[in-house]
C-alpha cells in the first residue's frame, strides 16, 4: 500500500505537472542528423535524360522526366520532376545519377561513389565476343563510359551501367550487344519451351507439304503471333519481356523435323540399333517400328541409315516480323536437309 501511495504522490507532483503541461521535443531529436535524407534537389542544367532516376525508383509517379518547350535559343531542357506526395526520401536516384556535377541530390547520398551505384534492373548488358565486330560505337554512345576495350575485347562494366539501353541501339550487328532479362529465368525457359513445342508441332502437321517437298525446295508460312500470345501471357504476365523473349528466341531458332512415313516402312529394323536414345523400337505385338518423339533427338541417324527413304529430314528457320498488313508473325521457311541420302526402294 504504501509504494502504491508514493506512485500517486509522485505522479501527483508540482514538478511533474509542469513537465507534462510544458512538454516539447528535445533540441538532439529536432537537429536533423548529417546523413538526413531530404527531397531530393534537382539541377536540371546537368541532366542527359538517361532515365536512371526513373529506373531506380521504387515509388510509383515519384520521378517524373519533362521537357521544356524548344525556344529561339535551342532545344528546351530535359530533367526530372519530384512528386514531394509521391517520393519515399531512399535517395536511390541521386545515388546513380550519372553526372558529375550530380543533376540529383539527397543529403549525402548524391555524394556515393560510382562503384556502389545499385540500380535495379530487369536487364544485365553483354556483348556477344563471337558476333562483335570491335566498332566500338558503343563505348563512344555510352553516356556514363561502363563499356571499355579489355584484351581486345569489349567490356560492359556492370556496377556503371545505367541500362540506358542506347548501347543496343547504335550496335550494327543484331545480337551483339545483348540485353539479357536476369528476372524469372525458369519462366523464361519455358516461355522458349512454348515457342519452341508450338512451332515444331505445326510444321510437323504440315504433312503433306513435307513429303511432297522436291530436294531443293522451299517451304514458307505465316502464323501470327496471337495463336500462342494468351498462353505466353500466363507464363510470363509482363508483355513487353514476353514479347522480347518471343522474339529473340524466334530470331535466332533452327529446328530440325522428323517425318516418319510409316506406310512406306519395310520394317528391315536397321534405325533401331543405331539409336543412341534408344527412342526407336521394334514394337512386335503390332508388327512395327514405332518412335518415341519425347526421347528423339533429332539427330538424322536414323534418316541416315533408312536404305528406303522412309525418314525425311528438314530444316526449319524462323523470323519475327511485320506483314504487310502490319500484323506481328512469325515468318517460318522449312527445306530438305542438305546431308545426302538418295536411295530410294519403291
Amino acid at each position: 500500500m504504501s509504494s502504491f501511495m508514493g506512485y500517486i504522490y509522485d505522479f501527483a507532483r508540482k514538478t511533474w505537472v509542469n513537465k507534462f503541461s510544458n512538454a516539447h521535443t528535445h533540441q538532439r531529436v529536432v537537429n536533423k542528423p548529417k546523413r538526413f535524407r531530404e527531397f531530393p534537389t534537382v539541377n536540371k542544367k546537368y541532366c542527359i535524360a538517361c532515365g536512371a532516376c526513373t529506373a531506380s525508383c521504387p515509388s510509383p509517379h515519384a520521378i517524373l522526366l519533362v521537357r521544356d518547350k524548344d525556344d529561339d535559343e535551342g532545344e528546351g531542357w530535359t530533367y526530372p520532376v519530384i512528386n514531394e506526395g509521391a517520393c519515399i526520401r531512399c535517395g536511390f536516384c541521386a545515388e546513380v545519377c550519372p553526372t558529375d556535377p550530380k543533376t540529383l541530390e539527397c543529403g549525402e547520398n548524391h555524394l556515393y561513389e560510382p562503384e556502389f551505384n545499385i540500380i535495379p534492373s530487369k536487364r544485365q548488358y553483354i556483348v556477344d565476343d563471337y558476333l562483335c565486330i570491335r566498332c566500338k560505337k558503343c563505348m563512344r554512345t555510352c553516356p556514363v563510359g561502363a563499356i571499355s576495350v579489355v584484351d581486345d575485347k569489349m567490356v560492359v562494366d556492370p556496377l556503371k551501367c545505367i541500362h540506358c539501353n542506347e548501347c543496343v541501339d547504335v550496335c550494327p550487328v543484331e545480337g551483339a550487344m545483348k540485353a539479357v532479362i536476369v528476372d524469372n529465368l525458369q519462366d523464361q525457359k519455358d516461355l522458349i519451351v512454348l515457342v519452341v513445342n508450338f512451332l515444331e508441332k505445326f510444321i510437323e502437321n504440315k504433312t503433306d507439304d513435307l513429303r511432297s517437298l522436291k530436294k531443293d525446295g522451299l517451304l514458307q508460312y505465316e502464323v501470327p503471333i496471337t495463336e500462342i500470345w494468351d498462353d505466353a501471357l500466363k507464363i510470363i504476365p509482363d508483355g513487353e519481356i514476353a514479347m522480347e523473349i518471343i522474339r529473340k528466341s524466334i530470331n535466332r531458332m533452327k529446328i530440325r523435323i522428323i517425318d516418319w512415313d510409316s506406310d512406306k516402312c519395310k520394317k528391315c529394323q536397321l534405325c533401331v540399333p543405331e539409336c543412341p536414345t534408344g527412342c526407336i523400337k521394334f514394337d512386335e505385338e503390332n508388327d512395327t517400328i514405332v518412335r518415341d518423339v519425347e526421347k528423339c533427338l533429332r539427330c538424322s541417324i536414323c534418316y541416315q541409315t533408312c536404305p528406303f527413304s522412309v525418314i525425311k529430314y528438314f530444316l526449319a528457320k524462323f523470323a519475327f516480323e511485320e506483314n504487310e498488313d502490319g500484323d506481328e508473325v512469325i515468318h517460318i521457311s522449312v527445306r530438305n536437309s542438305n546431308i545426302c541420302n538418295d536411295i530410294v526402294v519403291d
